[in-house]
């Protein structure tokens, strides 16, 4: 019963239209890794945000999530 409750006051943070567009945004279809697409949008979100240098913060952001050497392999075929 406690459960539920806490649900419902999560649930009460969002509008039904909220939701909506946050299930339809987690739902939708990443590009496949090594494309740039994933890193394009990432840096095009830095940059919506103000980052100084999006490009590096999204470099950086990569490689800590892959490692130095499975970032640089993705990379190698955009250059």
């Amino acid at each position: 019963m406690q459960e539920q409750y806490i649900i419902i006051i999560i649930n009460m943070k969002y509008t039904r239209a909220q939701q909506a567009a946050n299930l339809l945004k987690a739902k939708k279809e990443k590009p496949k890794i090594g494309s740039g697409k994933r890193f394009e949008e990432l840096t095009g979100e830095l940059k919506k945000k103000g980052v100084k240098d999006p490009g590096a913060l999204a470099a950086w952001a990569g490689r800590q999530k892959y490692g130095k050497a499975a970032f640089q392999k993705l990379s190698k075929g955009r250059k």
